[in-house]
């Protein structure tokens, strides 16, 4: 079992934040979802999933549909 504080910085439940998008080969690397027109810049929300993969880890976010590179995100 992953530990995903240490894999990402945070873990489910924890309320996240992003600061600037994510360039394209963040978005493309494991097929990852746009965040542009989903997620506010600096607004809190809260994770709901994470999925850790060999050289990626994609998150979901509550109330938000689809799988966000975890690269992208900071605790809130």
């Amino acid at each position: 079992m992953h530990n995903n504080k240490e894999i990402c910085g945070f873990d489910i439940g924890d309320m996240v934040i992003m600061n600037s998008y994510p360039s394209e080969d963040q978005i493309n690397w494991g097929g990852n979802d746009n965040p542009k027109g989903l997620i506010e810049l600096n607004k809190p929300y809260k994770v709901s999933n994470i999925d850790v993969h060999t050289w990626h880890t994609k998150i979901n976010l509550e109330g938000i549909k689809g799988q966000f590179n975890s690269i992208s995100f900071n605790l809130a």
